[in-house]
């Protein structure tokens, strides 16, 4: 539904003749903007304490390094992401239904603006972050969705392990 009053949105500011940038660039600079932390199929925006850092890189050769991910459900991770690459790039996380839902936008509208908490622009030879809580289990991807980078094999695969009721059950204090 976001989705589809954004393309809405967006369609009516691209027929007025607006500009768009697809986000902030990457400039590299922590936003001061609180987080709307909105439940999504893969998870909820995270806090920093406690979460575990995974570095991510980008490069001009359309990969993700590493291209397989695997945390723990409940578990908050903290994406630091470097672009090694000359040109902008970002990393989404989202289903694979979303990810097509939204390369899909990004090809009607290649420039449009738009900053949500599972997302990072990064310009090239700067880094970006992602803290994100996974908790739900599944199979989740992630991806570059500047047109073209999606469609070139610009994506990644993040596991996240079921947590195991019985153990926790046994080692709670």
């Amino acid at each position: 539904m976001k989705y589809r009053l954004f393309t809405l949105a967006a369609a009516a500011a691209f027929a007025a003749g607006g500009a768009f940038a697809h986000g902030d660039g990457g400039k590299g600079k922590a936003s001061h903007t609180p987080v709307v932390k909105e439940q999504k199929p893969w998870g909820i925006a995270g806090d920093t304490r406690g979460a575990r850092t995974i570095e991510v890189g980008m490069t001009d050769n359309m990969r993700f390094t590493p291209a397989r991910i695997e945390v723990r459900q409940g578990e908050t991770i903290r994406f630091v992401v470097r672009n090694k690459g000359k040109t902008l790039h970002e990393m989404v996380l989202g289903t694979k239904a979303s990810l097509d839902e939204h390369a899909g936008m990004m090809v009607k509208f290649p420039g449009m603006e738009h900053e949500e908490p599972y997302m990072t622009h990064v310009k090239a030879a700067r880094t970006g972050e992602i803290v994100w809580n996974f908790n739900r289990a599944g199979e989740f991807r992630f991806a570059c969705l500047i047109p073209g980078h999606y469609e070139a094999g610009m994506v990644g695969t993040i596991v996240v392990a079921p947590v195991d009721q019985s153990a926790q059950r046994k080692f709670r204090p």
